[in-house]
């Protein structure tokens, strides 16, 4: 054979192969598709089956929600028919009542329009009673109607006037009743909200010992130590009996706070000699201007307000400077609250009455370092860091070195002065304090007819007994009041003294 009938033949066997191949993948297509026909028609069969029970339950849903709405319908027209009833029932018993009234009306009204015409008639008949009247008392009188008129408006004028001059001086009392009440109430309130306990402070200080061993370290060899300590910090340390103690004593309280922090820094770290004073004694001082400074923030912000620095520094010093055994501070503290408690009531500057009061004694955190009125020096420290006229003011005026400008400097007077004369707040001394009451007691025995005097309420009233055959009620005032002149002249005393003058009549009889 040729090679191209054996080419031929190859070709042709191959082309046979493939179709034979091409008919069986046909036929394996075919048979693929229709699997998946009676797959699809399958799923369509069980997803028709599924959607009827749906629906199925779907309506029945449906059937259960509209029944129990119609049921719920049929409840609410039921009771809102009721209700409908109930008010038709109170609207026709309503009508009935406004019936019923206004025919009881028209019977009223038909009475008073006759009430009316009688009323008309007897009017008429009392003017011509009344001009009958009238002719008959100017013939018995002799004077005609202008004469008698123009008599009777004199009479009345003078009576008006009389009553309104009265009326007039009722109304000036009961304004100035009105007036110190109200006075009262404001300070009352103030004091009230502001009461503290005693301020009163001593000029000396005690440290306590771990044991009395400790007292003869204190004192050193030879008294080196306690010399050193008393030199360099400037207070007397008083070593006497006391068991476990030492007194310090030093009318400068800020140098005694400076050696009380160091003899308590000295005991805890239990070397005591010259150079460890001086060293505890500068440590000291750093801690207490830092503490003063601290208490002068503290202050400032307990009252809300803003001051230079330096001014809360010397607020912070007034902790440690007393009046009367005062702390200064705390006083100010104190009526500055006062004062703002007063300006409320008031309806005045808050703020510049408790500023004006917290700084009214602000130069006596210096007078020990540069001598002075506290008011001048106050006066200088406050110009030279920014403060008002109107703080000023208040700080000259508040000891009455300057007239008051404005109510608040008035407010600040009267804060310092309930502050410092209140139950124990300041301290006197039991001697000038028994002199007081019996200067008092003096005073009120020197005037005739005085049977009894007792000084009482620490000396803020003198109760006077008189003699009633005497004096009599009228005397009894102007003693009273020339008591009292003659106590301010002479006698030195915080706030007021009430000068009260008792006369009794006691009158008796026996029956036998």
């Amino acid at each position: 054979m040729s090679p191209i009938i054996i080419a031929i033949a190859i070709g042709v066997t191959s082309i046979a192969v493939a179709m034979a191949y091409v008919l069986k993948a046909k036929n394996a297509a075919d048979k693929q598709v229709e699997k998946a026909e009676k797959e699809v028609e399958q799923i369509l069969d069980k997803a028709h089956r599924e959607s009827e029970k749906i629906k199925g339950r779907s309506h029945q849903e449906a059937q259960r929600v509209v029944g129990k709405a119609r049921t719920d319908m049929d409840a609410e027209i039921k009771s809102r028919r009721d209700n409908i009833g109930e008010i038709e029932k109170r609207i026709v018993k309503k009508e009935k009542y406004l019936e019923e009234k206004e025919a009881h009306l028209m019977d009223r009204d038909e009475k008073v329009t006759q009430e009316f015409e009688r009323a008309k008639q007897l009017k008429k008949k009392q003017e011509t009673v009344i001009q009958d009247l009238l002719g008959t008392l100017e013939k018995v009188a002799g004077l005609s109607k202008e004469e008698a008129t123009k008599t009777l408006m004199a009479n009345i004028e003078r009576e008006v006037r009389t009553r309104a001059g009265k009326m007039i001086k009722e109304i000036e009392d009961q304004a100035k009743k009105v007036a110190n009440r109200k006075a009262k109430e404001i300070v009352v309130d103030a004091i009230q909200r502001t009461a503290v306990d005693h301020v009163v402070e001593a000029t000396t200080s005690v440290v306590q010992l771990p044991d009395d061993e400790m007292k003869g370290r204190i004192i050193g060899k030879e008294g080196r130590n306690i010399r050193s300590f008393e030199s360099i910090t400037g207070v007397d340390v008083v070593i006497d009996d006391t068991p476990g103690a030492v007194v310090l004593s030093c009318f400068d309280p800020i140098r005694r706070e400076i050696a009380r922090m160091t003899m308590e820094k000295l005991l805890q770290d239990g070397r005591i000699h010259p150079a460890r004073i001086e060293e505890m004694v500068d440590k000291s001082k750093r801690e207490l201007e830092e503490t003063i400074r601290e208490r002068g923030e503290k202050a400032a912000d307990e009252l809300g307000l803003q001051f230079h620095p330096e001014i809360v520094r010397l607020l912070g010093k007034l902790h440690y400077r007393t009046s009367y055994g005062q702390n200064i501070l705390s006083h100010s503290l104190e009526a500055a609250h006062i004062a703002g408690a007063m300006a409320v009531q008031l309806k005045v500057n808050v703020q510049l009455a408790k500023r004006g009061t917290v700084l009214h004694d602000i130069g006596k955190a210096i007078d020990f370092e540069q001598g002075g009125s506290h008011d001048d020096l106050g006066k200088e420290v406050c110009e030279k860091y920014g403060e008002s006229a109107e703080v000023i003011n208040c700080i000259m005026a508040h000891h009455e070195d300057e007239e008051p400008d404005t109510i608040e400097a008035v407010i600040v007077m009267m804060a310092d002065a309930i502050s410092s004369v209140r139950p124990g707040a300041r301290r006197e001394s039991t001697e000038m304090y028994i002199k007081r009451l019996e200067k008092l007691e003096a005073i009120a025995l020197s005037y005739e007819g005085v049977e009894k005097a007792y000084a009482i309420q620490a000396g803020r009233e003198i109760r006077v007994v008189v003699k009633p055959d005497e004096i009599d009620d009228d005397g009894i005032h102007k003693i009273a009041l020339d008591m009292a002149k003659k106590i301010e002249a002479e006698v030195d005393y915080p706030g007021e003294v009430i000068v009260s003058i008792i006369r009794e009549t006691r009158a008796s009889g026996i029956a036998h």
